[in-house]
């Protein structure tokens, strides 16, 4: 018996727990079945499928904002920034992005105040500043927030293989923030079975924390097929949020219609409660001048449903196919795309990167790395050197994992991480190389093109600079505006690329409104509908879905091996244990691939390419 075979009867017999065929989350939805043929033959009408299923949030969000459960989550934010406790978002893959994202947003609005206002030391905190708003103080809070995600910051990146099958891990993790009574901690994940989320949660609990465990499938569904999730929900001191919204777009792609629907549930009670909290503290003079505006949830209600309407405008969806198919059209020349951006490069990065685990592309490559392939798209900060721009995308410190053997061994970890630990700290963190330094392997590439990314007003400077200093060494350029800003018409960008000597540019202009917000929610949504939306359709008409199928996935961990046997399954008509089998076979195979440096395929697209062409020959 092969090893591969060995590996695939190890986890048909063992690994039960991770059989999630009956969950939402990962059926098809009916909408999307033809998309892949639909985006051969008319790209528009395929965006429309796509944004078809973002349709279905805000008529889902209505019912969740009318929880007693939201508004525990409200009141629970306000009294532990009352009570000066800390807050928690914990999360994994897409959801721990989200919890780093919201973090990022709650340090970035801080920073906005302390730099708006006079500084003085805090009475009997030296080491804390408090700005002073028209006479009044109030405590620098950036330190109250904190991001637990699944392998910690170096996931941001790449996703550490394995981290999210284990509680213990997400325990661990707890235990180094020193979580402790009167905290909040909300534990997010897509799908409610996440194990390192799940630990999460009960070490919050066990500190005495409020814990919120958020997630997007029926509670029921839940309860009757998957016994962690259960104990979570039948656990009366865990406050339960179902935020289900339906099948993905994209089946099992929960980085889309279910992470968005938890960024839009959380980032709002999560504003209303900052509102709250300062607006007692604040004249209503002084909240005007920080533009603190008292907004209901059926407000965020509201301004959900308007954006998601904008973005499916026949303009805004004829924009998406073309920068679609200028996407396409660098790829289909092997060339690389690299994005730069500046306030939202956070949201970028979380979307680059997570099209490697979701479409099998090459993952972000580290500085001295010549081997690996390329990552076909890349983000940088045109104002900053590398280190300097991981401190301003996460508004902090990068907080990398320095987890030596015994560490992995008191979590009773798989004998591959007891034996050779990954490197997770720092300065492996900053080997990725997102600031200004020149990168001539990507400008080299033919076809190279830089699109900069902008939204909201930062327009002007953003594109100036990274026109001027870098457009030159790239083939394309292209500009991509999202919401209403001062560069308002192609016209005005392509004369922007001209007086800066760029290459001639598509100018992509996305008009929508959005909202002003301490968190700056409405923004960081926009830009996420609009390049999930723009990457998917991508990776479609690239060939990487089949239907609605994302047969190029990246089976990282035991969730996604079942997912891929299961595609497996439908595509060949064989059974799951064969197609188990058959991608433990094609894992092997790609993994000798990958160990020689090579662009590789999807091992799910290889078994199924292998087993059809078995059943030809027969």
């Amino acid at each position: 018996m092969s090893d591969a075979i060995k590996r695939a009867e190890e986890f048909l017999n063992r690994q039960r727990v991770f059989r999630l065929g009956e969950l939402l989350t990962e059926s098809s939805h009916p909408k999307t079945k033809t998309l892949s043929q639909t985006a051969e033959d008319d790209l528009p009408a395929a965006i429309r499928l796509l944004q078809s299923v973002d349709d279905e949030i805000p008529p889902a969000m209505k019912k969740v904002l009318q929880q007693d459960s939201f508004r525990e989550l409200i009141e629970a934010f306000v009294k532990a920034m009352s009570a000066g406790k800390r807050i928690y978002f914990t999360g994994c893959g897409a959801t721990g992005r989200l919890s780093v994202l919201l973090e990022s947003a709650w340090r970035r609005f801080w920073r906005k105040i302390k730099v708006g206002a006079g500084l003085r030391a805090c009475p009997g905190q030296p080491h804390r500043v408090a700005p002073t708003l028209m006479g009044l103080e109030i405590p620098d809070m950036r330190d109250s927030v904190f991001s637990v995600m699944a392998g910690g910051d170096f996931a941001l990146i790449k996703s550490v293989e394995g981290y999210e099958d284990f509680p213990d891990f997400g325990r661990y993790q707890m235990k180094e923030k020193r979580v402790q009574p009167g905290d909040v901690v909300v534990a997010i994940t897509e799908g409610g079975e996440t194990p390192f989320v799940i630990g999460t949660a009960w070490e919050g609990l066990d500190a005495g924390a409020k814990v919120f465990f958020v997630y997007n499938n029926p509670t029921e569904v839940l309860r009757r097929y998957v016994k962690r999730s259960r104990e979570v929900i039948e656990e009366l001191c865990i406050t339960k949020l179902d935020i289900t919204t339906g099948p993905m777009a994209i089946t099992g792609s929960t980085r889309m219609q279910a992470t968005t629907a938890e960024l839009f549930v959380v980032g709002s009670a999560f504003e209303i409660a900052l509102v709250r909290f300062l607006r007692k503290r604040l004249s209503p003079m002084q909240a005007a001048k920080l533009g603190l505006k008292e907004r209901q949830p059926g407000d965020y209600l509201r301004l959900l449903s308007e954006l998601i309407e904008q973005l499916s405008s026949p303009r805004v969806v004829d924009t998406l196919a073309r920068a679609t198919r200028f996407e396409e059209g660098v790829y289909r020349r092997r060339g690389l795309v690299t994005y730069m951006a500046d306030s939202f490069l956070l949201d970028v990065l979380t979307d680059t990167t997570e099209r490697s685990p979701t479409f099998m592309l090459p993952a972000f490559r580290k500085y001295g790395d010549n081997r690996s392939p390329s990552s076909w798209a890349f983000v940088k900060d045109p104002f900053r050197t590398t280190e300097k721009a991981w401190h301003e995308l996460l508004q902090r410190e990068p907080r990398g994992l320095e987890w030596g053997q015994k560490v992995y061994e008191q979590l009773n970890a798989p004998a591959s991480l007891k034996v050779q630990p990954p490197k997770l700290d720092n300065s492996e963190i900053y080997k990725f190389m997102i600031g200004n330094e020149p990168d001539s392997s990507r400008t080299d590439a033919p076809g190279s093109a830089l699109v900069v990314i902008t939204a909201g007003g930062e327009t002007d400077r953003l594109i100036r600079t990274a026109l001027q200093k870098f457009g030159s060494q790239y083939e394309k350029t292209s500009v991509l505006v999202v919401g209403l800003a001062n560069a308002a018409t192609p016209t005005d960008l392509s004369r922007l690329c001209s007086a800066n000597r760029a290459p001639a540019g598509e100018t992509f202009l996305f008009p929508c409104s959005l909202a002003d917000s301490p968190l700056q929610l409405w923004h960081h949504l926009a830009v996420k509908l609009i390049l999930n939306t723009l990457s998917t359709a991508t990776m479609v008409r690239m060939g990487r879905v089949i239907g609605n199928a994302m047969v190029w996935l990246s089976p990282s961990n035991k969730k996604l091996i079942d997912r891929g046997s299961r595609l497996i399954a439908q595509q060949t008509g064989r059974s799951y244990k064969q197609a188990c089998i058959a991608l433990h076979e094609a894992m092997e195979e790609v993994e000798s691939g990958q160990r020689q440096g090579q662009e590789v395929p999807s091992p799910v697209a290889l078994a199924i390419e292998q087993l059809q062409g078995k059943r030809e020959k027969s």
